[in-house]
């Protein structure tokens, strides 16, 4: 009956609102009847994948009938050699997001604290509401995330876990790498940073710190999605101290990655040449996406990823209508979600058709927005 828990759910499943971190744009398409001419919300690679992945991939579709190698030993040695790491401190698995999820799992149980950015990648947050964490949540300072703040947090509440992107989505901005160590040398005793370096490959020089994978105090996140235009697989990974990576054995889906996945990113890894053209061409796009944010009085707020945070100069209210105003011109953007944050919106790089598409169609959204927002 209505409003009556499922008796076959666990009291905290129960209790859990049914909530999508993010509502993809195939959904949206479906909702509005058409498609977007221009996908500039969802921070993925428009510019492809390298085309020795799409060929490794395809030769590993012939064999998609077989699982794939379900300890990923060549992917993990791929990545161990790359670090210079020991493929012990190296797990690969189902995208940053599935990796969150199995780390919360194994740290968090219910009533532990954790802390994070108020505004910050909400799928983290997901994660650690539906295994009973408890969330603390650090205001953003200066549209960046508070690294003593975070810190003073984590101490006050005896985090579990504190999570930091670094560079951040969704404001795009980055710390430098004295920073980020400071904060880990100030970690309480038993708390375990989150580093997440999604965006790591298009970060300025002296933003990631150096690996220590042997330091126990931090776990950090990559992934193939963004730079290497592996989104639509699913393929990130984790590196840490050993006893840690070892535990996810105990946790993870073995066969999640299957071989096409495995395949695409080996290929990917080894193309250097593509993801430095990939890393360039983001550059180009984000100074494109500040130029016309400043020809119609807007500014970009400074990103070392691939997407621009732009200030539409009101409040959350304000940036919905520029959104929503987007949307209906079939432009596809997203924006933070909670202020104030929630002044922004947030625009994926794209090519520079994409661009033009969104130069021609910023001017009547904004004035649309300003209009209704005056009414």
């Amino acid at each position: 009956m209505t409003g009556e828990r499922d008796p076959r759910l666990t009291p905290l499943a129960a209790g859990l609102p049914a909530s999508v971190p993010f509502i993809g744009p195939e959904t949206l398409e479906r909702l509005r009847g058409r498609t977007f001419r221009a996908r500039l919300g969802a921070n993925e690679s428009v510019f492809g994948s390298s085309p020795r992945a799409v060929a490794a991939m395809q030769a590993a579709a012939t064999e998609a009938w077989m699982y794939g190698d379900g300890s990923v030993h060549a992917l993990r040695a791929a990545l161990a050699a790359d670090l210079g790491v020991d493929a012990a401190h190296v797990m690969p698995g189902e995208g940053i997001d599935g990796l969150l999820g199995l780390l919360v799992r194994l740290t968090v149980g219910p009533g532990d604290a954790v802390v994070t950015s108020h505004g910050a990648y909400p799928t983290f947050a997901y994660h650690v509401t539906g295994f009973g964490g408890v969330l603390h949540a650090v205001p953003y300072r200066d549209d960046a995330a508070d690294l003593p703040a975070l810190v003073e947090a984590a101490a006050r509440t005896r985090a579990k876990l504190v999570y930091l992107a670094n560079p951040d989505n969704p404001t795009g901005s980055w710390h430098r790498t004295g920073a980020v160590q400071a904060m880990i040398d100030a970690l309480p005793e038993g708390c375990l940073l989150v580093l997440d370096e999604a965006y790591g490959e298009f970060a300025p020089p002296g933003t990631l710190p150096p690996l220590d994978p042997t330091d126990r105090r931090v776990i950090r996140m990559r992934t193939f999605s963004k730079a290497h235009g592996l989104a639509g697989l699913r393929v990130g990974y984790a590196i840490g101290d050993a006893a840690l990576i070892a535990a996810f054995d105990t946790v993870r889906n073995h066969f999640g990655l299957g071989r096409v996945a495995q395949a695409g990113a080996r290929a990917a890894l080894a193309d250097r040449q593509w993801l430095a053209q990939v890393v360039a061409r983001v550059a180009e796009a984000r100074e494109r996406i500040a130029a016309i944010a400043a020809d119609n009085g807007l500014r970009a707020l400074p990103s070392g990823t691939n997407f621009v945070a732009v200030d539409c100069g009101g409040d959350g209210a304000l940036a919905r209508a520029v959104l929503e105003g987007l949307a209906a011109r079939d432009v596809f953007v997203r924006m933070p979600g909670v202020a104030p944050l929630d002044r922004c919106i947030r625009i994926s790089a794209g090519t520079p058709a994409n661009l033009d598409i969104l130069a021609a169609e910023l001017p009547g959204a904004l004035a649309a927005a300003r209009a209704l927002a005056g009414s």
